[in-house]
């Protein structure tokens, strides 16, 4: 019997959805910490904000197990980008996850199904909305470096 391959447009959707499933984890553990240091209304937005990262993973495990594919697992934990001493840190480390996340879910809006590509669509807004909620403005293309859009000039 001849072993058939998956479609290269299935595992390029498989691994864009993992690498957004991976960021969503590293965001659910990151929010622990971000919490940890925020009280009144920075505390309701982060707890509002893990939660909306425990659906999107909820969510792409369940788009990943009906395509047949292995959920990748969540680390046990996770090396922070900076530490977190104060408010002030727990809110640059909310930024840099909204960051993180948002890059992850361009790989997303750049598969073939439709379906697919509206979900990360709608999640990078949502991450984009977050990430310019904690860093008090937006960016022109999040989910993009810094000097991504830079073209060389010769």
């Amino acid at each position: 019997m001849a072993r058939t391959r998956p479609r290269p447009a299935a595992a390029n959707e498989a691994s864009a959805l993992q690498a957004a499933l991976a960021a969503e984890h590293a965001a659910v553990y990151g929010y622990g910490v971000v919490g940890a240091y925020l009280s009144g209304a920075a505390l309701t937005a982060a707890t509002s904000d893990w939660v909306a990262h425990e659906v999107a993973r909820d969510s792409l495990e369940a788009m990943l197990r009906s395509a047949g594919q292995q959920p990748v697992a969540a680390a046990v934990a996770y090396r922070l980008p900076h530490r977190v001493h104060s408010s002030a840190g727990a809110m640059s480390l909310a930024v840099t996850l909204e960051d993180r996340v948002a890059t992850a879910y361009l790989g997303v809006v750049a598969v073939t199904s439709t379906r697919i590509r509206e979900f990360g669509a709608r999640e990078l807004l949502a991450t984009a909305m977050r990430a310019a909620s904690w860093r008090g403005r937006t960016v022109a293309f999040p989910g993009f470096p810094a000097g991504a859009l830079h073209t060389a000039r010769g």
